[in-house]
């Protein structure tokens, strides 16, 4: 019997998750801490939920606090974590915001609100973890972005939100086909309609939330844990040799 370990396996790693203190970004920090990654997670509010969750797993969880609209605040967390952890193997971007309006009615404060949290801070918090990953002897690390169903299609009063996650489809695409041969990986994962707080005001509307169910071919809302199989998969050696790709995790709905 093989002794190797196994290529899903995050052992002995160190990642990097911002918005781990509920929905998806919890799933995602309980699904690495499962294949046993160490978790730094970032974010604004208490963590304490997503360390419990943690360590339940039997994983490591470290917490930092940060307003990720401040983007110097969010470079100086990374760094922070960077040498704190002797090094991070792995950044989830997954930390974002929306806002509901008309396109006739959206402000220019309320479209930099969310295009300075879902994609300036992405793009640069890749580039700093690039960086530092670039300068190992030997490079090495991977980098998941939290995209959308919105990264393919417009949907309905978020046009901040959909720029946004059209933006992310197109960094992680620069980013890979930059640094693919350098030894580090840029994914994404396009989530679907998972029960979160961003989906909140969907769930609560009944018309709303039967049409979206009606056209998922698995029947029901996803869950932060799906999201986190997915992410995990793309952090691990299993995943050496994607890169660039945009993984849908929307059970079915795209197929529609």
């Amino acid at each position: 019997m093989s002794t190797d370990p196994s290529p899903f396996s995050l052992e002995g790693r160190s990642i990097l998750v911002t918005g781990a203190n509920t929905g998806i970004g919890q799933g995602i920090a309980v699904a690495v801490a499962r294949a046993g990654a160490h978790v730094v997670g970032v974010g604004r509010s208490s963590m304490d939920e997503t360390a419990a969750l943690v360590a339940a797993e039997s994983g490591g969880f470290t917490p930092m606090a940060c307003d990720l609209a401040d983007l110097d605040a969010a470079r100086a967390t990374l760094n922070a974590a960077w040498q704190a952890r002797g090094g991070l193997d792995g950044l989830v971007n997954n930390a974002g915001i929306i806002r509901r309006d008309d396109a006739v009615d959206v402000t220019e404060a309320a479209w930099d609100e969310v295009m300075d949290v879902n994609l300036k801070t992405a793009f640069f918090l890749s580039q700093a973890f690039g960086r530092l990953a670039l300068s190992r002897p030997q490079p090495r690390g991977a980098i998941v972005n939290i995209a959308s169903l919105l990264s393919f299609q417009g949907g309905i009063r978020v046009a901040a939100y959909t720029a946004s996650k059209h933006g992310i489809a197109g960094i992680t695409r620069i980013l890979a086909n930059e640094w693919a041969a350098k030894g580090i990986n840029v994914n994404a994962v396009a989530p679907g309609y998972i029960v979160s707080n961003n989906t909140q005001a969907l769930r609560a509307d009944p018309d709303r939330s039967a049409a979206i169910l009606a056209r998922i071919p698995a029947g029901r809302w996803g869950t932060p844990g799906d999201i986190g199989g997915a992410v995990t998969f793309l952090l691990s050696p299993a995943a050496g040799y994607v890169h660039g790709t945009i993984l849908p995790v929307d059970g079915g709905w795209l197929a529609r």
